[in-house]
C-alpha cells in the first residue's frame, strides 16, 4: 500500500474545493492500494479554504494568516497514518505546501515556483519514506 494526495485520485478536498484527478494515479489504484490524505484537511483545515503557500519556516495564506500549526498537525497525521499501515511510500501533489516533493510556491502567491518540499513531504521524507510527485510517475 502506498500513500496518495487523496485530490490525485479526484477526492475534492484541495484549497479550491477541487480535486486534480491524475489518469495515471486513477489507473494504478485498480491494480494497487492506496491509502489517500489530505494533509490540510488532517490537520483541521476546511474545504474550500484560503489559498497557502510556504514562506520561510511558516505558511501563511494570502491574507497573511498562519497556518503552520494546522499543517504540521495534518502532516504529524499523515506520518501516523504511514507508521500504522507500515507504508514505505507516498505519491504526492507537486508544488502544494504539503505534498509538493521537490517544487513548491515561493511564498508571494505569484505563481513562481522554487525547490522545496511542503510540510508532509518533509516531514516523510525526514522518517524514511521515499516520496515522489505525480509528475514523476
Amino acid at each position: 500500500m502506498k500513500l496518495c494526495s487523496a485530490c490525485l485520485l479526484g477526492v475534492k478536498c484541495r484549497f479550491d474545493g477541487a480535486g486534480k484527478p491524475n489518469e495515471i494515479i486513477i489507473a494504478l489504484s485498480k491494480k494497487e492500494h492506496f491509502l489517500p490524505v489530505c494533509p490540510e484537511q488532517l490537520g483541521g483545515l476546511s474545504t474550500p479554504r484560503r489559498p497557502a503557500e510556504i514562506r520561510g519556516s511558516k505558511v501563511i495564506t494570502d491574507l497573511e494568516e498562519d497556518l503552520t500549526p494546522q499543517f504540521n498537525r495534518g502532516a504529524e497525521e499523515v506520518l501516523k497514518l504511514a507508521k500504522h499501515y507500515e507504508i514505505t511510500e507516498a505519491i504526492l501533489k507537486q508544488r502544494s505546501p504539503s505534498c509538493g516533493c521537490g517544487k513548491v510556491h515561493d511564498g508571494t502567491f505569484s505563481g513562481k515556483i522554487i525547490k522545496g518540499d511542503g510540510i508532509t513531504a518533509a516531514l516523510l521524507k525526514k522518517n524514511g519514506i521515499s516520496v515522489i510527485s505525480e509528475e514523476e510517475l
